[in-house]
């Protein structure tokens, strides 16, 4: 085995201590102080606490309010190719960041991509969707020309391999017909821009070339290319797209437009092999990861084509002749377990592993973001930029190598991939060296359940049905009763049989996880994030048995709204899920006198049974009738003031809350009013001790007025210990922790119904008196994840076992405050666990 990829210190013995316990893992077969130490920080950067989010553009805005917006997709339109269209070019903005490194600004792709067009009958670029800022987003596609019947016909095969794979395999026209589809996403990290200018030189090759080679790719491929997944970020030179979300996390939750596109042209296109196109590694960067890999991947079939065109693209980066490429980093040869993994389904070429594509991040060496963007010289920054044009062109230029060359090899395999699937197959034990530097700790595999059944009736439940549909995974719906595992589910029920060709996308999403904390020292991401325990609906899993009941195949959950109360009756709403939330604040904008029993209960009048009918068939939500007599306090829509990250001004603005953006910055300038203010959240951006005196004395104003409080994270406990919100005493885990956790509920306000896991990144409990215990952590806290102590050995899950993970009291000026050392808004994720922010929100509110 390739001693660079071993563990030294702590590393190895933490993972040699792992393997007397799991056999999953083994130990490395030597130790060395040789390995490539890792390249990039922990993925939740600081950024999350430190900077606080402000109000979106305008369009970005739209599309949080719309919760209709999720609902469109795109697919191909059925017509032969070239599919040429007109694209709408818009004025010049010489504020565009690409523009001082040389490379092409956003206003410049349509008139470019138009030109192809007009000069050559091999491209085809369309809209397909808009970003998060509301611009418009381009799939490219070069290949031969083709009668629409052809089209049919290639398209008709796409679905012969994923739909009845073993048809295809004995299928000799497909096999010596099929397109290779090629896919190539670049840009979508805003800040990262060369990867967009390499794929337009790679078109404009194949679109002009003359030669018989170029004729002949393209009559056997297709390529495809996203040319820039995040146009609002390439404009402004920001990571994050326009509403401060980083696209390369969204892919399990698919909570942004540019996400959703590239899942629909995955879908669509079913790539063989895909490159997302990223930087700045210093060296230049190809995949395949180091373990921990996906347990639910088909791995023999990745690794033994990504290991050898992850070598191919270097040696096309070797040829440039440049000294900066001589050689690449390949993370599963190269670089030590935990350095730079595959574990989660959030990144792009992960997430296309389950669509049957051989996925490879790239990442171009050069920095020319950040500082580098403003303190270099603009001709270094030119060098630099062009250089990494060059190495994006030459990994795309070698990837369509590889994969013309080996396309009966690539098609056999995703064949495969979908086969194994129908067959209901348990992946292969993979051997020792079955790629050179192949050994046990790089086996993960994973027993596939049967099924998982999901009860009907609930918003969670169509969110969850329609959120696997729309990502390509078969739910059917029973149309009678049936038993299953001694257990009566009725009509209706939804079920995910797991003989289906994406089971390791199903099974993924749907499984617990794993805690993999003593597989490896550290990981850059998210470790845990199962749908199945985060999102509110209640799944069921049955391991051996496939239910015996006729279902027909699902293609929109069915609607969940309905009032079930005689007319001139008081109604009752339970606040369980992000959508009764949503539901309350609409009726409270539309003026309707809500009423409050509880931090759960919201009594609507009999009067008000119009609107209440309008917002649950809008948001699927259930009203029924309230005991007569039920009084409680009317309360208003609360006016929030919020230092929040980014993705938790999108999840607050999905549940109707306006929010006033604020941070330390703008208390210190006098431009932010808290005296109508009922809540204020504190996350991120804002820190007391960093206050002028002129903001402290307003924020201490609020305080002793009653204003409420609710914090979340290190930032939020900083807050809490600094203006003695509560008297509690914040513990934090350490900073890279996260993942599903068990938790108990006490307290009346999030406690309240919630559900018995929540999710954690950076997790902090709480110690003292004085305060209301609403949740702890579990015994045994961590499910799924990574979750180590720290170097003394504490303040790992055994530590925070049994402690207080949220709190609520009353401050020294009679408000209310909840203080949250979970992640309950994570990313725009959880869902499941929206209403307990929003509970703690109403509460602090009075």
């Amino acid at each position: 085995m390739d001693l660079s990829r071993t563990l030294t210190g702590l590393g190895a013995a933490l993972l040699t201590a792992a393997l007397l316990t799991n056999p999953a893992a083994a130990a490395p077969d030597a130790v060395s102080n040789d390995r490539v130490p890792s390249t990039r920080d922990f993925g939740n950067g600081p950024d999350r606490n430190e900077t606080a989010a402000v109000a979106p553009e305008a369009a970005a805005a739209r599309l949080l309010t719309a919760p209709e917006a999720a609902d469109s997709r795109w697919t191909p339109r059925p017509r032969g190719y070239p599919r040429q269209t007109v694209l709408p070019v818009y004025p010049e903005n010489p504020e565009d960041r690409s523009i001082k490194l040389g490379l092409i600004p956003y206003h410049g792709i349509a008139p470019k991509l138009n030109a192809l067009q007009k000069a050559s009958d091999r491209v085809s670029a369309e809209v397909i969707g808009k970003s998060a800022g509301g611009r418009d987003l381009y799939l490219v596609t070069v290949t031969a020309p083709e009668s629409a019947a052809e089209a049919a016909r290639q398209e008709r095969w796409r679905e012969l391999i994923e739909e009845n794979p073993r048809a295809a395999k004995r299928d000799r026209s497909l096999a010596r017909g099929y397109k290779t589809p090629i896919w190539i996403n670049a840009n979508i990290h805003g800040n990262e821009w060369e990867g967009t200018d390499g794929s337009l030189r790679v078109i404009e090759r194949l679109a002009t070339a003359t030669d018989a080679a170029t004729r002949d790719f393209l009559k056997r491929s297709r390529l495809y290319v996203t040319v820039t997944n995040n146009p609002d970020g390439r404009v402004a030179g920001t990571r994050a797209n326009g509403a401060g979300f980083d696209v390369n996390r969204d892919h399990a939750t698919s909570s942004q437009p540019e996400s959703r596109a590239v899942r629909d042209v995955v879908i669509a296109t079913q790539p063989f092999v895909m490159l997302d196109e990223h930087g700045y590694t210093g060296t230049t960067l190809i995949e395949p990861a180091t373990p921990p890999h996906g347990q639910n991947y088909e791995y023999d079939l990745y690794i033994k084509h990504a290991l050898p065109n992850a070598e191919g693209m270097e040696a096309a980066i070797q040829r440039l002749g440049y000294p900066e490429t001589t050689r690449a980093d390949i993370p599963f040869r190269d670089y030590a377990p935990g350095d730079w993994d595959d574990w989660p389904p959030i990144f792009t070429p992960m997430y296309a592993m389950y669509h049957g594509a051989i996925g490879h991040t790239v990442e171009i060496p050069l920095r020319v973001n950040n500082a580098d963007y403003n303190t270099l010289p603009v001709e270094e920054l030119r060098r630099r930029a062009a250089l990494n044009t060059d190495v994006a062109a030459a990994t795309i230029e070698a990837t369509l190598t590889y994969s013309d060359t080996n396309r009966a090899t690539l098609l056999a395999d995703q064949i495969e991939q979908f086969r194994r699937g129908w067959a209901g197959e348990p992946s292969p034990t993979i051997p020792d060296g079955f790629v050179p530097g192949f050994g046990p700790e790089d086996r993960y595999r994973t027993e596939f359940p049967r099924a998982y059944v999901i009860p009907a009736g609930t918003p969670a439940a169509a969110r969850l049905v329609n959120h696997l549909v729309d990502h390509d995974v078969r739910v059917t719906r029973a149309r009678h009763d049936f038993t299953l595992n001694g257990k009566r589910y009725p009509d209706g029920t939804y079920l995910v049989d797991m003989h289906q060709p994406k089971r390791g996308l199903a099974n993924v999403m749907l499984e617990a996880g794993r805690d993999i904390s003593d597989l490896v020292p550290q990981m850059y991401d998210i470790s845990g994030w199962s749908h199945r325990l985060l999102w509110g609906a209640p799944v069921d899993i049955s391991r051996n048995a496939a239910p015996r009941v006729a279902t027909s195949r699902v293609t929109k959950a069915a609607p969940t709204g309905a009032i079930d109360a005689p007319r001139g009756r008081d109604l009752i709403l339970s606040l369980r899920d992000g959508n009764d939330v949503r539901a309350v604040n609409e009726l409270l904008t539309l003026g309707i006198k809500l009423r409050r029993t509880g931090a759960a209960t919201v009594v609507v009048p009999a009067e008000a049974r119009p609107e209440a009918a309008a917002v649950a068939q809008r948001f699927g939500v259930r009203f029924t009738a309230a005991p007569r007599g039920t009084r409680g306090e009317v309360f208003d829509q609360p006016v929030i003031a919020g230092a929040v990250s980014a993705d938790e001004l999108f999840a607050l603005t999905e549940m109707g809350f306006p929010v006033r953006t604020v941070s330390t910055a703008t208390l210190n300038a006098g431009t932010v009013d808290l005296s109508d203010v009922d809540t204020l959240i504190v996350s991120s951006g804002l820190s007391y001790t960093a206050l002028n005196a002129t903001a402290r004395a307003a924020v201490d104003a609020y305080l002793a007025r009653g204003g409420g409080v609710v914090t979340r994270g290190a930032t939020g406990a900083a807050f809490n210990a600094a203006a003695g919100v509560l008297p509690a005493t914040a513990v934090a885990g350490r900073g890279d922790a996260n993942g599903v956790v068990n938790v108990t509920n006490h307290g009346p306000v999030v406690g309240a119904g919630s559900l018995p896991h929540s999710f954690v990144y950076s997790p902090i409990w709480f110690t003292g008196s004085g305060f209301t215990v609403e949740q702890r952590y579990g015994a045994d806290p961590l499910v799924a994840g990574h979750w180590l102590p720290n170097d003394a050995g504490t303040n790992g899950p055994a530590q925070a076992a049994g402690q207080a993970a949220v709190i609520s009291g009353t401050t020294a000026g009679d408000g209310r405050a909840v203080l949250f050392g979970t992640e309950p808004l994570f990313r725009a994720h959880p869902k499941g666990l929206y209403a307990q922010f929003a509970r703690a929100l109403f509460h602090t509110a009075g």
